[in-house]
Formats: structure tokens, C-alpha cells, sequence
């Protein structure tokens, strides 16, 4: 399937041999256990180890991070998960592992725990590939780009090169992007990592996340992770992501075009600050994010003049949802400060395009920008 389109492979891949009066897509197998007699050998055995609707899922999502090639991906409860399996199942006591200081707010747990174990853990911006400089030693590079929420972009082949050269493994957080606009497989790394619960499946109804690896060896070890922790996804959700995989590219493409309009509306406004979309070729991520991506993702992230003018923003919104998490259909966008774990702004705001018509998307923020700015001059 490698030489099929972004579209073509969405809506086909992991389906099954066509087999008559059988469904395209096979439905949820919900089983606990299977019939097993004699030796326990065989796909599918426990429901905690493997289950048929899991396998097809695993396949398609293979499919798309790595088109043509031989690649293994192992499917999550959530994307925590996924990241918890990498990190904690590679990390030893006494070794080094990279992460970057702006990537996803639950990072710093992941590190509390590794620490707890007594892992070395260093730091750097994902910005300027600022991780380079602390790779000395390093079994572990935990890269995230475009990072979130500051939609930083680095060289991840350069990166990449760097820390094989220096005996360390390599993870992309790839979930911003997603397959369709960033392989991290393609770019070197040892671990393409992702939180399905956003763009992948895109209707804000699924937790789930996947890591996908060419090495069968270091596959087999973050396989076993899940089968000693139990952080897997159940089949209905699994199901459900399958089904919604149909429909990426044309989500995702929609949405990359609206948050570019969006972005280049944002930049005229002189209240609005710190924008920040990789897409836009005023960007500062710009350069090598065309390099590396073929599609920038739905996220735009800017700040206002303070938190009551962010606050009073998103009141005014009526298209658009103040809810955390991004990548679905219905635009969202948040005050990311009132978490308290990123390092922004108390107006920063961190906005998850949707699927709404362009014109009307972008006619509802400039409407909430005027408000808000007509209550703060009042």
C-alpha cells in the first residue's frame, strides 16, 4: 500500500481478506477468553494479552506510520499509557533519559516516577534542538514536535543521528502531527508514540494511544509492559478508532487549512501576541517544519493581554468549545494557564481547529476578539 494515497490508505487499512456475508470492518470481539486446548499457542489466548479487534486496529495504524513497510504497533488504554510503556520499560536504574522541559504537562509525573527508580533525567527546549547539548550518556531521547503547547519544532533526523551516534534510543510524541503529517519511522526514530485520544480518532469520545517500532526486539519489550501493567484499550473503544481511522485525512485536512486561515487572521489582530502556528510561514518553526512535515497540524496557539481578556474571549465564543485536549471535529480552545503546568502566559491561549466551515470559524474569534476587547476598553 505504500504507493496509495494519504486518503486510500486511511479508509482501507487494517481491513480484513473481503470474505462473503462478512462485514468490511468486523465488529467488536468483546471475549475474555478463547477455546484453548492443548498447548497455549496461537493469537489470540487471554484478553488481557492479545484480542482480534486490537490486531486489525494495530495493523492499520501500522499502515499509516510506516506505508510498505515491516513495523509492529501496540495499541494503549490512553496516550499516558503508551508513553509510560516507552519510558518505563527501556529506563534502568543509573541511566540517563532525555525529555524535553516544554513538552505535554504530565511529562514531569513520568519523570517523578523514573527518578523514583533512579533514572538521571535531563531536560532541554525541543526550540533550536536544544537537546543535543544534554545527550552525553543518554539511553533515551524522549523528542515531542510540534511540542504542546508551545508548538516548538526541532530537526528530528538531527537529533535522530546524534543520539544513535551517542548509543541512545529515540521516541517521537508524534500526536499533534499524526502519521499523516509526520513519520517519525521515516525521520530515524526507534518509537513513533502517539495519543489517539486527539486527532488520530478525532471525536473526542476515545482515550486511547499506540506505539509503533520497526525492532521486533524493543517492540516485544513495550508489549510486555502492557500485559504486566494492563493498559489495554478496550475492544469497543479499539472498534471505534478503526472506524474513525476512515475519515482521517479528511478531517485532518480540513482542519490544517482552517487553522492556516485562522493563523493568518490572528497575525492582523494587534491585541493578539505570541502566535504560533508551524504552518504559517511567518513562524519561527517554519523552515524546518516543511522540511520534516507534510501537514502542520490543527493546533494555534496565541496570547492576549491577560487572563480576564482570555477569559472574556473564550466566553464569547459560540462556535467553539473551552474544553482541554485538541484534534476533534468541534474546534476547542482553552486558557492553558489555568492547568498551572506549562510555562505560559496567563492569556495564552491554545486553540484546536475543527472541522466548521472556515469563513463562519473565523468570523466567531473575530467577533469574541472585538468583545473582549470592547469590555476591556469599557
Amino acid at each position: 500500500m505504500s504507493t496509495l494515497g494519504d486518503g486510500t490508505r486511511a479508509v482501507r487499512a487494517g481491513l480484513p481478506e473481503p470474505e462473503q456475508f462478512e462485514p468490511t470492518l468486523p465488529g467488536p470481539v468483546f471475549a475474555a477468553h478463547f477455546h484453548l486446548s492443548g498447548e497455549p499457542t496461537g493469537p489470540y489466548t487471554y484478553g488481557r494479552d492479545t484480542n482480534p479487534t486490537w490486531a486489525r486496529l494495530e495493523r492499520a495504524i501500522s499502515e499509516l506510520e510506516a506505508p510498505g513497510e515491516d513495523v509492529e504497533t501496540t495499541v494503549f488504554a490512553s496516550g499516558m499509557a503508551a508513553i509510560s510503556a516507552v519510558l518505563l520499560s527501556r529506563a534502568r536504574t543509573g541511566d540517563v533519559v532525555v525529555l524535553p522541559d516544554d513538552g505535554y504537562q504530565a511529562l514531569p509525573l513520568v519523570r517523578e516516577q523514573l527518578e523514583a527508580y533512579g533514572v538521571e533525567v535531563r531536560t532541554a527546549p525541543t526550540g533550536g534542538d536544544g537537546q543535543l547539548a544534554v545527550l552525553e550518556g543518554a539511553k533515551l531521547l524522549w523528542i515531542e514536535t510540534p511540542s504542546n503547547p508551545g508548538l516548538d519544532v526541532c530537526d528530528v533526523r538531527r537529533l535522530v543521528d546524534a543520539a544513535h551516534a551517542a548509543g541512545a534510543l529515540v521516541a517521537v510524541d508524534n500526536t499533534l502531527a499524526t502519521p499523516l503529517g509526520q513519520r517519525p519511522l521515516e525521520l530515524g526514530a526507534d518509537f513513533s508514540v502517539a495519543s489517539d485520544t486527539k486527532a488520530m480518532t478525532g471525536h473526542g469520545d476515545i482515550l486511547l494511544g499506540h506505539v509503533t517500532c520497526r525492532d521486533p526486539e524493543l517492540m516485544a519489550g513495550v508489549r510486555r509492559w502492557r500485559k504486566v501493567v494492563g493498559a489495554i484499550p478496550g475492544p469497543m473503544e479499539a472498534w471505534l478508532a478503526h472506524r474513525s481511522l476512515a475519515t482521517l485525512e479528511l478531517r485532518i485536512d480540513r482542519q490544517c487549512a482552517t487553522a492556516l486561515t485562522l493563523a493568518e487572521a490572528l497575525s492582523r489582530r494587534p491585541e493578539v501576541t505570541g502566535l504560533r502556528y508551524p504552518g504559517l510561514p511567518s513562524d519561527p518553526s517554519y523552515p524546518q517544519a516543511v522540511l520534516q512535515m507534510r501537514r502542520f497540524g490543527p493546533v494555534v496557539s496565541f496570547v492576549l493581554p491577560d487572563r480576564e481578556r482570555a477569559e472574556r474571549f473564550l466566553a464569547e465564543l459560540r462556535l467553539v468549545d473551552d474544553a482541554t485536549s485538541f484534534g476533534g471535529v468541534r474546534s476547542t480552545a482553552e486558557r492553558r494557564g489555568r492547568w498551572g503546568g506549562d510555562a505560559v502566559p496567563e492569556g495564552f491561549i491554545r486553540f484546536s481547529v475543527g472541522a466548521e466551515n472556515p469563513d463562519d470559524l473565523v468570523a466567531d474569534v473575530e467577533r469574541a476578539l472585538d468583545a473582549a476587547a470592547a469590555a476591556a476598553d469599557s
